[in-house]
This record gives structure tokens, C-alpha cells and sequence, in this order.
């Protein structure tokens, strides 16, 4: 039998396979790329079409491309339009002001953001404010309430007096939803402002903060009213220089009793005591001292002046924010109060206290020592209080005036006023729009010894390539033994 012959084929023969298999494969291959540049141009229009806060990620450390929970109270919480213009040139816009108006945008269905060119509009901003509008600045407008957002107001800069440098922060969100809330809300909270005993003017960084968490003040002398206004939310004493009288003593303790609120920030004065005044405080075990506060302790002040307090925080609603941030309250020129004992009628919680090693100097303004003498008065001290009556009225008392001077509140990097701001939400029942902070834009840097420098330098630069050197050529003869006992 004869075995069988194969015929081998010839390249030519062979050539229409290969061409017909290479030109089914091409195709395959042209398929599955048109079908994935399809996958990706439907995925990349549908991405496009989603909301900016499900296509961005904020990985800043504070947070600057978010917005807090805060806001978003407010914004899902609408009933009324609310229409944000944005005030820009085209190709200036900021781009992290942007990226906040869509968030807002994002939001609510009540809210739109408008952008006015003011090359196209140049007199739109004139209905609104006669100031000198730069770019970037917002109007916010519902109905017919508005408030101007200067651009100024978004970016904010403080100056360090203790560093001789300024900080810089962004208070957009907060602006924009102080704004909101301004607009939309019906009742805003009214401070009446005691007059008539030589008061101060409100510093203006506390002013202008009472003014962004929209509560409204108004002056008030009890000699010219029968009783306090039943509209006042709280009654505010700032820096008093001559003392109430009876009577008007008398009426503010009985609007407390009937559930009123009262913030007093009076420290010492030259002339004469608030005696009166300080009565309010005797009804609830809380004495006022004669004096000035001294430090003994070197921890508990600042800026090499003993009178400069540097006071302890208690934990309470009023100091938490504070003392999670690690921030200090600075108290210069306090008078010390002695809480005694437990009021029947009311809870007393210590809010700022001083070391064991202060005293009051009795011969106050007139001190000419800062060194303890006869007749002085031991210490601690209690420098801020709150006192809640069991009707609901409720006293925060704070023995300094001069925190919230501009220069200290600096010192403090805004901390006194925070503390001020934290007394004045707790007294009127917080809203949502307080308490959106401004969002620092400084570096943080690391600041490292000589040593320890030296130690990364050699590290970094010689230790390390050298091991991962040495790894190597131990890893190549290592290779090169086994081939050679391979072979």
C-alpha cells in the first residue's frame, strides 16, 4: 500500500489565507476600538452633564472647594428664588469663586447665578451700591432684598500685629449664605445696644462680624422706656463708664427673671465702680472685685505685660469652637469675679478662670507695681460667666471690655471676637448662617532643627541610593551564579 503524498502548498497559495485571516482580524480589532471610543465619548458627555460636586473632589487641607453642612441647611431649606450675580469680566473669572457658585447652583432649583459683564452692563451694579465694584464681586437678590458682596469681602486679609504679617482668607461661603439668609428671612435678630453711661462704639471687626450673621442693632436707653422692648432677641452692654441707676439695674435683672438675655462685656473704669451694674451678677453668688487682674504665672500671659490674660477655657457651647481649635482668649485689663456658691434659681458655669497664682491689684489704673502688696486680692478669678435662670433668660458676663479692641483681637487671630460672636449665638438661638468661618489660604510649613535637616540631607542624598546601589549589584550576581550553575 503506498503511503499517501501531501502536496505542500505554495506561498501563493497560502497568501489569500493569511490575507482574508489579517483582514478578519483587522476588522475585529477597528470594531472593538470603535465600539470603546463609543463607550468613552457617551461616558465623557454624560460626566459632563453631572453636577460639579460629583465630578470634583476637594483634597485641600481646609476644605476650600467644599461647602458645610451649614449651607446646606439654608440652601435645601428655600421657599423663595434667590438669584446670585456675578459680577466679572470675560476670561477674569476666579476660578475658586466659580467653583462655589456651582455648588450653590447645584444645590437648589431656587437658586441661579447670573453672570453680569460689566463691559456689556456697565450700570447694572449702580442700583445696588455706589462703591467702586471690582471683579468677582456677587449681589445676592431675592425679591426685593439684596446685599452687595465686595470682592474684598470674599478675600479676606488680617494683619498679624504680634508677627508684623497678614494672613489671608476666603469667605465666600460664608458671604454668599449670610447673604442668602439675609434675603430671605422675615425676622432678624434684633440686639439692642445700651446707651446713656459713657459706652464705647463697637470695635469694627465685631461690628462688621454682627452685621455678616445678619442681626440687626439698634441703640436703647432704659431712662426714656417703661419697660424693654418685647422685640429684643438680647440686650448688649459694651464698655460702660459710669454706673446704671437703680432703676435701670432693677429692669434688666427683671428681664432676665421673665426670660430676657443679656451680654455684658464691662471691665474696670477710672473713675468710681459699677456698682449697680454689678449687682445684677450678686443675685446669682458672682462678686465682682475691686481691681485689676494680675498674672503671677508666666503660662497665663501675653507679651511680657502681666495685665494681658491669658485665661484658661472651660468646656461650654460659648468655648468649644475655641478650644478644638486650639485658639486663646486674650483678656487685658479684667476685673476678677468670685463665683461663692450654687444660685437657687439658676445654673452658673465658669467660663474663662485664671491661674492660682493671680491676684487683683486693688489700686487699679493706679498700679505702679505688678508685684502682689498688701491689701491686694488673691486670686483665681473667674473673667467670663454664663448664667442660665430657670425661666429660660440667661447672662453671659465677660470682666473685659478691651478684647475685642481690633489690636487684641489681631493678637488673638480673631479669637476674641469668635468668642464674642459664639456668646451672642448661644443668647439668641443660633441659625444655620452663623458660624461659617473663613477658610485660611497660608501654607502651613515644617519647621525643622539644623540636626535634623543635616540627618534627612544625608539620608535622602547619601544613604539611601547607596543601599538601593548595593541592592542592585547584589541582585545581578545573585542572578548571574544561578545562570552559571543553570548551565
Amino acid at each position: 500500500m503506498k503511503k499517501p503524498v501531501f502536496k505542500k502548498r505554495s506561498q501563493e497559495e497560502k497568501a489569500p489565507r493569511n490575507s482574508a485571516l489579517a483582514l478578519r482580524g483587522g476588522g475585529y480589532s477597528l470594531a472593538v476600538t470603535a465600539v470603546v471610543l463609543a463607550i468613552l465619548i457617551v461616558v465623557n458627555v454624560f460626566a459632563s452633564v453631572l453636577p460639579s460636586h460629583m465630578t470634583k473632589f476637594d483634597i485641600s487641607s481646609s476644605k476650600l472647594y467644599s461647602i458645610t453642612s451649614n449651607t446646606k441647611a439654608v440652601v435645601n431649606n428655600l421657599q423663595k428664588d434667590v438669584t446670585i450675580y456675578w459680577i466679572v469680566q470675560s476670561d477674569k473669572e476666579d476660578d475658586v469663586i466659580q467653583n462655589l457658585l456651582d455648588k450653590y447652583d447645584s444645590l437648589s432649583d431656587h437658586i441661579e447665578v447670573v453672570k453680569k459683564n460689566p463691559d456689556v452692563f456697565p450700570t447694572f451694579t449702580q442700583q445696588y451700591t455706589s462703591e467702586t465694584v471690582k471683579n468677582n464681586s456677587l449681589i445676592v437678590e431675592s425679591g426685593e432684598k439684596y446685599r452687595y458682596i465686595a470682592y474684598d469681602d470674599i478675600y479676606l486679609q488680617d494683619a498679624n500685629m504680634y508677627s508684623y504679617t497678614y494672613t489671608t482668607s476666603f469667605d465666600g461661603e460664608g458671604a454668599i449664605t449670610s447673604a442668602i439668609d439675609f434675603c430671605v428671612s422675615e425676622d432678624l435678630p434684633i440686639i439692642y445696644r445700651l446707651h446713656g453711661h459713657g459706652e464705647g462704639d463697637l470695635p469694627s471687626t465685631f461690628a462688621d462680624q454682627i452685621e455678616k450673621e445678619n442681626m440687626e442693632v439698634s441703640d436703647l436707653s432704659l431712662l426714656t422706656v417703661d419697660e424693654i422692648p418685647e422685640d429684643a432677641d438680647a440686650i448688649l452692654i459694651y464698655a460702660p463708664q459710669s454706673d446704671l441707676s437703680e432703676e435701670e439695674a432693677d429692669m434688666l435683672s427683671q428681664y432676665v427673671e421673665d426670660g430676657g438675655k443679656l451680654l455684658v462685656l464691662a471691665g474696670p473704669v477710672e473713675d468710681g465702680a459699677l456698682t449697680n451694674l454689678n449687682s445684677i451678677l450678686a443675685q446669682y453668688r458672682v462678686f465682682v472685685q475691686e481691681g485689676i487682674v494680675v498674672e503671677g504665672d508666666r503660662e497665663h500671659y501675653g507679651f511680657g505685660y502681666p495685665y494681658v490674660l491669658l485665661p484658661d477655657l472651660n468646656s461650654h457651647s460659648v468655648t468649644n469652637s475655641l478650644m478644638e481649635s486650639h485658639y486663646y482668649a486674650i483678656m487685658p485689663l479684667a476685673q476678677g469675679m468670685k463665683v461663692t456658691g450654687e444660685a437657687s434659681n439658676a445654673t452658673v458655669s465658669q467660663l474663662l478662670t485664671t491661674s492660682d497664682a493671680s491676684f487683683s491689684k486693688v489700686s487699679g489704673f493706679s498700679l505702679n507695681t505688678y508685684e502682689k502688696e498688701d491689701g491686694d486680692i488673691d486670686g483665681p478669678f473667674t473673667l467670663g460667666v454664663s448664667i442660665e435662670h430657670q425661666s429660660g433668660g440667661q447672662i453671659i458676663w465677660f470682666s473685659s471690655s478691651d478684647f475685642l479692641e481690633d489690636m487684641y483681637n489681631a493678637f488673638s487671630s480673631g479669637a476674641n471676637t469668635d468668642l464674642a460672636m459664639n456668646a451672642l449665638s448661644d443668647l439668641i438661638g443660633e441659625s444655620e448662617a452663623m458660624a461659617i468661618r473663613s477658610k485660611s489660604l497660608n501654607y502651613n510649613y515644617l519647621t525643622i532643627s539644623d540636626s535634623t535637616a543635616s540627618t534627612l540631607k544625608t539620608l535622602m542624598i547619601g544613604v539611601f541610593p547607596l543601599t538601593y546601589l548595593l541592592a542592585g549589584i547584589w541582585v545581578i550576581l545573585v542572578r548571574r551564579k544561578h545562570q552559571n550553575e543553570s548551565v
